[in-house]
């Protein structure tokens, strides 16, 4: 499929998704929002592709958000009560909750706002050492409503979250590294290398227990620590019972590569 505002490619089992509206640092509108939307869900329905990498164009942004110049002159706006996301939030991932693949955001340049969303959003980071993070909404008179205002507290220490959120201000990638933000910080313009190399990791594992790893940590949140293991059941059972738990012990012994099976 082709797209205006986005580039989507497949490599072996990995799929790179680029926000390339570079002329305006990325920052999305309603058609792009459609299309993150659509390659997200071929992302999903696409059996053979196990990891997504999310990244931007150019050199100076991952995202600045959205694209308020354009929503100045359209009917959608940018009033309260109005939104022109796509069904799974913005951006197409914000409120997905069936992505049971991992997904990757690697950081050029700023992530802000809704771009910082987007980040906050993904499994993992990886960033170069000049990336910015923050979620400016509050200087605009608005609302960081696209997962910022509750994903942030999750992801940073509270009083770290607070002043991002109450002020505006933005997150050196130092500091992003240093709270656990971030994955791997890498010099400015590798940190798509660094997302594609963490990618191939992630992509040689069993997709079975990559899977369900990633369900159980998304799900499990809430669980009172005396359900935990009954709860687990459900997701980690199939995979010990999978053929690809055998192939796993038969390579080991073997002393060679796995071959999945995903079953």
């Amino acid at each position: 499929m082709s797209y205006q505002f986005i580039v989507a490619s497949r490599s072996s089992q990995v799929t790179t998704i680029t926000l390339n509206r570079p002329e305006v640092m990325n920052a999305i509108h309603p058609p792009m929002h459609a299309e993150l939307q659509q390659a997200l869900d071929a992302f999903a329905a696409d059996a053979e592709q196990r990891v997504c990498v999310l990244t931007g164009a150019g050199e100076r942004a991952f995202c600045a958000g959205s694209d308020l110049k354009f929503a100045a002159t359209s009917e959608s706006g940018v009033g309260a009560g109005k939104r022109a996301y796509p069904r799974s939030g913005y951006g197409g991932i914000a409120e997905r909750f069936d992505l049971a693949k991992p997904i990757i955001a690697a950081v050029n340049g700023v992530a802000l706002g809704g771009g910082f969303e987007i980040v906050l959003a993904c499994d993992l980071v990886t960033a170069g050492k000049g990336a910015r993070f923050g979620l400016p909404e509050v200087r605009r008179g608005l609302a960081a409503r696209g997962g910022g205002v509750f994903r942030l507290p999750r992801r940073l220490p509270h009083a770290v979250a607070m002043e991002l959120l109450v002020t505006g201000a933005p997150l050196d990638a130092a500091r992003a590294e240093h709270f656990g933000l971030v994955n791997r910080l890498v010099d400015d313009g590798q940190a798509l290398t660094a997302a594609l190399e963490l990618a191939a990791q992630v992509a040689a594992n069993a997709p079975m227990s990559v899977r369900a790893s990633k369900a159980v940590a998304m799900e499990s949140a809430d669980w009172p620590l005396t359900e935990g293991f009954q709860r687990q059941r459900a997701y980690l059972e199939p995979v010990f019972a999978s053929q690809d738990a055998a192939e796993g012990v038969a390579a080991f012994r073997a002393r060679r590569d796995p071959v999945w099976q995903d079953r």
